[in-house]
């Protein structure tokens, strides 16, 4: 049986926005076209769209809402473009001004910072509401990278007097003790990914200005115990290697006018096989709690290079599968 086919129109505004919506040399166009199998013809500043029905409408729509984002005079770039194809393939009524120009924070290298995914906004505006906020997903998603903008934003606006960056010092396959230099030394390289994020927000100069002045902290998670911390931005990252007894630390080490986030990944737990991750148990025992919120990525919303979605989907094929296939043997 021919599968339906759809044709439709659509016209830009002027000249001007058509160029900035096609692309050079039409290249969003034809990003477009691979990404939702449709094929566009243009003719000056009018778009003919012919494809499967679905496709068509999803096409129309993501080029209405490009060219309002264009108005406003945001710069499109090809990543954007895949963005707003994953948001409106999942819900064509979304408004993507509402995320992309929801902005965080320029970083000194005049990078704005905003949301590529409806559950980074979600996170973003829970972090502004909520006194502790989970973000939960697999790598690339941009728990920690949007945690740490939204830190540093707090602290420009004088929201909070200091932000805490902390990570659990897991011994994954190494044994500290056996690691060469003084304890901050042995830790120091599992604490280098908040540095990375840091550095990429802030001139290396002016970050380590601060931290020196320790408006700025990074320390493993052992590190806060006995401490109350107030009028601070909290960041726990890689929770997922936490234990029930540091995140219960963790968690009651808030002081007044403080929030916390907290990042994990619970594909990726490194504690020992019977040792329950205190962030899977945080899950069950946190849900409902007033003022916590917990937001749970995907791999739609990846913000790496492409091929990572490619990964993370091969790989939760792959495990759905070894599941299936014990569960069969077993039976």
């Amino acid at each position: 049986m021919e599968q339906p086919h759809s044709r439709e129109k659509f016209s830009v505004e002027n000249l001007e926005t058509a160029n900035l919506l096609f692309g050079y040399q039409n290249k969003f166009l034809k990003l477009v076209e691979k990404s939702l199998d449709v094929r566009i013809g243009c003719r000056g500043t009018t778009l003919n769209i012919e494809g499967d029905p679905p496709q068509v409408a999803i096409t129309r729509r993501l080029f209405e809402e490009l060219c309002v984002l264009l108005k406003e005079g945001y710069s499109l770039y090809p990543t954007d473009i895949d963005y707003a194809i994953r948001i409106l393939s999942a819900d064509s009524r979304v408004c993507l001004k509402s995320i992309f120009l929801d902005k965080i924070f320029v970083s000194t290298r005049n990078k704005v910072i905003s949301p590529k995914s409806l559950a980074q906004k979600s996170y973003i505006d829970s972090i502004r509401s909520k006194d502790i906020v989970f973000g939960i997903g697999p790598a690339g998603t941009g728990k920690t990278y949007l945690a740490m903008a939204m830190g540093i934003s707090f602290l420009l606006k004088k929201e909070v007097s200091r932000i805490v960056l902390v990570r659990p010092a897991v011994e994954a396959g190494e044994k500290l003790g056996f690691l060469p230099g003084d304890l901050a030394e042995k830790v120091n390289p599992y604490l280098r990914p908040l540095y990375d994020a840091l550095f990429d927000m802030m001139a290396f100069e002016k970050a380590q200005e601060l931290i020196d002045k320790g408006i700025i902290e990074v320390a493993p998670l052992a590190f806060m115990r006995g401490r109350t911390l107030n009028d601070a931005f909290v960041i726990l990252d890689e929770a997922q290697n936490t234990t029930h007894e540091q995140m219960m630390m963790f968690l009651t080490r808030m002081g007044f006018g403080s929030r916390a986030v907290v990042t994990g990944d619970l594909t990726q737990i490194d504690l020992p096989d019977n040792r329950l991750s205190g962030l899977v148990e945080a899950k069950s025992i946190l849900a409902g709690v007033e003022g916590i919120h917990f937001i749970t990525f995907s791999d739609i919303d990846v913000v790496r290079h492409p091929i990572v979605q490619s990964v993370i989907q091969a790989y939760e094929k792959y495990q759905h599968k070894a599941c299936n296939g014990r569960a069969g043997t077993s039976g």
